[in-house]
């Protein structure tokens, strides 16, 4: 009587491997879809993804800097406001391409190996992964060729951009659900963010605003993040203000939200 031989525990495995390599292999290409088509069309590629935000530093460095004698905190005005502007930026830009990632890969969504979590996390790799490198290179440039008088504290800095790719992940997913639905909510969205940058710490210190405002502001969750920015370039700056967990816990209820939605709707989002 023959018996079956039982399989080695790698055929065993094979299967459950599979899937997970088929969908690293889904995300790298349409991460490298994505460079191409965000990078690749247009003139100068990448060297406008550090050349814009780079601008809008000059411009504010260039318009505060007429009117007072120092910044808010320390003496250089440039790195002041970067402390603020490169996670604000990065929070920014992820939520956007996030939020866009079902409209950018409707298409692709109609093959079976290609998932709504797969469109999604490409989008937000290739974008945090940019704004990351563009804040490094801003920020070191500013410490190497200026008298900025500022001591680096490389995790605080470290923690602040993680938070800002957290909320941004966060609130794109949320924001991908009311954009496939709601095509209109995209530009209510870039309306709504416009005043983001006058209440969120970027221009002025969180602490020096009076109250009852100052409480009012805590809620905003990007004055976690900018602030603890501030106490990666300032080592005198304490932030007490700043609750890490308030930031990620955002982030969490937006982002668990926007994926129930997304794993039961996002069909029906694709036909409309």
């Amino acid at each position: 009587m023959m018996t079956d031989t039982p399989q080695p525990p790698v055929l065993q495995n094979v299967h459950k491997t599979l899937p997970r390599f088929a969908s690293l292999r889904t995300i790298t290409a349409l991460v490298l879809r994505e460079m191409s088509t965000t990078y690749g069309r247009s003139p100068g590629g990448y060297i406008w993804a550090v050349l814009e935000p780079a601008l809008g530093l000059a411009l504010l460095v260039a318009l505060f800097s007429t009117g007072l004698r120092t910044p808010p905190l320390g003496t250089n005005f440039a790195i002041f406001y970067a402390s603020g502007l490169m996670p604000f930026f990065t929070f920014l830009y992820v939520t956007n391409k996030v939020g866009q990632s079902v409209n950018f890969s409707r298409q692709l969504l109609a093959y079976p190996r290609v998932t709504i979590l797969d469109a999604v996390l490409a989008r937000f790799i290739l974008t945090v992964l940019t704004q990351y490198l563009v804040s490094y290179l801003l920020i070191a440039a500013i410490l190497g060729t200026m008298e900025t008088r500022t001591v680096l504290v490389l995790p605080a800095l470290l923690s602040a951009f993680a938070m800002a790719g957290a909320l941004g992940l966060g609130i794109g997913i949320l924001n991908a659900v009311l954009v496939a639905y709601y095509p209109v909510w995209q530009m209510a969205w870039a309306v709504m963010t416009r005043p983001l940058i006058l209440i969120s710490g970027v221009i002025f210190l969180h602490d020096r605003i009076p109250q009852p405002y100052r409480d009012w502001l805590w809620w905003n969750p990007l004055v976690h993040v900018t602030g603890r920015s501030r106490t990666g370039l300032y080592y005198s700056y304490r932030g007490e203000y700043v609750s890490e967990m308030y930031v990620y816990a955002v982030a969490l209820i937006c982002g668990t939200i926007g994926l129930l939605f997304l794993r039961r709707y996002y069909r029906d989002s694709m036909e409309r």
